[in-house]
């Protein structure tokens, strides 16, 4: 029998977020031995978003090392990688990368993406999110390929895809779920060709794809030399960084939720059938077992406060704020402009409700802000029948901030759970264990730790929620968003 779930095994998860790369080692009961992390810098210009791909591997053999420097490598059973959904980027045929990567949220390609629409209708009508955003990543291969000089051989790599390249020193199928803004066919589980060839998509150009948790290969001793990872490590097929958090926090039931706070907001659920919605801002991932994952990643999130309040003390600054009882609303975003969930607006941008006065009045329009757009999140996902009513967790960097994530608590009026170790790392380290045949609801079962829970404060739920409608109604009056969600958020509140 396997000891996949013991002490004695080791899993490695590694997640390769916006502004960092995270490796955990964790054993198969859940303790976490070890982690460690490096930075990420970006370039923004406007809507476009750019990294150098070449610093994810460094960053990742890094990462890795550290976290394994004091673990017996006899322990050391498997590991999967994470990634931010929608980043692509172009590689010659030994896996050399042709281009910078273009991240999840560059919205460069926006005069693509009708083109996709069109030609795409009736594969992503019957997938149920209908239309491709600009910052998809099959919009984004047409425009790489527009203005790249493509060789013979190319490839088309999706963020993980370039790690586990390097980590088994051969070119490794992607998994299903970061191939999903590329366009593949979760339902009929190939890519649609027909659709692709219409569009001018090489033949070759595209990875195999397999369902997460499959083995792609193992680590070689070029790879093991820059990571410290055992020769021979199975490298199991991950997912996106939002669904390594959900694995992670074990939101795995139907109805279920978890709410990724990091530089931007992703709320990830699960469902027994495919959620369809109209406005094509929420789509769903198939999950390892055959469950669907609907969710949306937002263009908003805890990356404001960099932006607004670059190198301040954010410990001291949430003190502060927490003491003026500020109910002023900053609109969240992250860039300049352009949301994508929970409403598609490529023309949003930032604004402010009510008179902040001061920094730490600013910096609490800021969380309030985040507080509302995951709330209004949710009631767009309850407004097209996802089923909603399951427990909710956080997890993320925002999360660990108390005050913060018991505002958000507050503002939903629900519990929460924050899960002690949850993270889209310990999610792949849980995905992992499954690679020796156990399943992915026994691995969660025995490796994710039940965290505390914060309940709301039914006094400060009456006091936020009209800031919440007021923020609602803007969104409304500035043509972003549709009536009718506003309407049925305005229900919500009422009962």
């Amino acid at each position: 029998m396997s000891d996949a779930l013991s002490p004695d095994a080791v899993h490695l998860g590694l997640d390769l977020g916006t502004q960092s790369v995270r490796a955990v080692a964790v054993d198969g009961t859940g303790t976490l031995l070890a982690a460690a992390s490096r930075p990420l810098t970006s370039h923004r210009d406007g809507v476009r978003h750019e990294q150098d791909p070449e610093r994810w591997w460094s960053a990742a053999g890094d990462a890795c090392r550290e976290a394994l420097s004091g673990i017996d490598n006899r322990r050391v059973r498997d590991m999967a990688v994470d990634a931010t959904s929608g980043t692509v980027l172009l590689a010659d045929p030994s896996g050399t990368p042709l281009t910078p990567a273009l991240m999840y949220d560059d919205g460069r390609a926006a005069d693509h993406a009708d083109r996709v629409n069109t030609v795409g209708a009736a594969v992503w009508e019957k997938l149920g999110y209908r239309t491709m955003q600009p910052s998809w990543a099959l919009p984004k291969l047409l425009w790489l390929l527009q203005h790249t000089d493509v060789p013979p051989g190319a490839r088309l790599l999706h963020q993980a895809d370039l790690i586990t390249w390097r980590l088994t020193g051969r070119r490794t199928a992607s998994d299903a779920s970061h191939a999903l803004k590329t366009g593949y066919d979760l339902l009929a589980d190939r890519w649609p060709a027909e659709e692709l060839a219409a569009l001018g998509i090489p033949d070759g150009l595209l990875p195999e794809v397999v369902h997460p948790g499959t083995v792609i290969g193992a680590v070689c001793a070029r790879a093991a030399a820059v990571t410290g990872i055992p020769v021979g490590t199975p490298v199991v097929a991950g997912m996106t960084d939002g669904c390594a958090a959900q694995i992670g926090a074990g939101a795995l039931g139907p109805g279920a939720w978890n709410s990724v706070l990091g530089t931007t907001l992703v709320l990830k659920g699960a469902a027994l059938r495919p959620v369809r919605d109209p406005a094509g801002v929420v789509y769903c991932h198939r999950g390892p077992g055959g469950s669907w994952l609907p969710g949306g990643a937002s263009s908003s999130g805890a990356g404001v406060l960099t932006r607004r309040f670059p190198g301040a003390d954010l410990d001291a600054l949430t003190e502060r704020a927490a003491a003026t009882g500020s109910t002023a609303v900053v609109y969240p975003l992250v860039g300049e402009r352009g949301e994508r969930f929970p409403f598609r607006a490529p023309d949003a941008r930032p604004f402010v409700l009510g008179e902040p006065t001061g920094a730490a009045e600013e910096f609490h329009a800021c969380l309030l802000g985040v507080a509302c757009v995951e709330r209004l999140c949710l009631d767009h996902l309850d407004h097209i029948g996802a089923p909603v009513d399951g427990p909710l967790s956080l997890t993320g960097g925002g999360a660990r901030n108390r005050y913060w994530s018991q505002l958000r608590a507050d503002l939903l009026g629900r519990s929460v759970t924050l899960p002690a170790q949850g993270g889209s790392a310990v999610g792949m380290a849980v995905l992992a264990a499954t690679a020796s045949g156990v399943t992915l609801e026994q691995a969660a079962a025995a490796m994710v730790r039940t965290g505390i829970e914060l309940r709301p404060d039914s006094s400060r739920t009456e006091r936020l929620l009209p800031g919440y409608l007021g923020f609602v109604d803007e969104l409304v009056h500035r043509g972003w968003l549709e009536p009718r969600v506003a309407a049925h958020a305005h229900r919500k509140a009422d009962r």
